[in-house]
């Protein structure tokens, strides 16, 4: 794809979508990716909008007849994921110390639980684009899975902390008031009203 000529906002968005796919550059403005067909369907969706806008492609659909040639292809293309899997995997144990920070600082409440859990839930998201457009299952994903997996369970964790930490204590009656508990009934700890 050329953007020569078309908007500079037009050449972002064309960069951005085609690494958001996985695109192994080979030269500028010329790429290969899987002809999979989720990803043909994305590439001709911008290969429209960038004749809309002024720009010029072409969509090409290759193969690599030589094995060996193949081969190394689908090594950069994983090579790429993995320095992306490596990346998430390196950045987890600053979500784990800071869960730690907090747990020593005697701040386990359920405040902090949230705002841990919106950390989580963009680690997570970063996987899944990631694991995407691993077409060819690079290795450094099991690590980055089994990393994610590690800092849940961290954070599920310190949300049993925080809820011990921040319920009620339970209600000791007196000897003749146990048939409450002898009829199945228990204090309500509802966490879903503390958000």
């Amino acid at each position: 794809m050329s953007t020569a000529g078309a908007a500079a906002a037009l050449r972002v968005q064309v960069w951005r979508k085609l690494r958001s796919l996985g695109a192994l550059y080979l030269q500028q403005s010329v790429c290969l990716l899987p002809a999979r067909d989720e990803v043909v369907r994305e590439v001709r969706r911008l290969a429209d909008r960038v004749r809309q806008q002024g720009g010029s492609c072409r969509l090409l659909h290759v193969g690599l007849a030589d094995e060996a040639e193949r081969a190394q292809v689908v090594a950069e293309m994983s090579a790429a994921r993995d320095e992306e899997y490596a990346e998430v995997v390196e950045r987890l144990p600053e979500f784990v110390a800071e869960l730690d920070k907090e747990r020593a600082r005697g701040r386990t409440t359920y405040a902090e639980v949230e705002e841990s859990e919106a950390d989580l839930q963009r680690y997570q998201s970063w996987l899944a684009k990631i694991a995407a457009r691993d077409y060819f299952g690079a290795p450094g994903g099991e690590a980055a899975q089994a990393a994610v997996a590690a800092a849940a369970a961290e954070l599920a964790s310190f949300e049993q902390a925080a809820l011990s930490a921040e319920a009620p204590p339970e209600h000791v009656p007196p000897s003749g008031e146990t048939a409450q508990q002898d009829q199945g009934v228990s204090p309500n700890r509802n966490r879903g009203s503390r958000r």
